[in-house]
């Protein structure tokens, strides 16, 4: 399974927005996004 297909499986069943997990790694909810669509630069 690709990085992008974890994050978002593990951020949903931590019930968590994309807001709420890029609050807790510092990082804007843009960044989880790209990170879930497999843009990863």
């Amino acid at each position: 399974m690709e990085l992008g297909k974890q994050i978002k499986l593990h951020r949903q069943e931590a019930q968590l927005s994309q807001e709420e997990l890029a609050n807790r790694v510092y990082v804007s909810r843009q960044t989880i996004s790209n990170w879930e669509n497999g843009v990863l630069s």
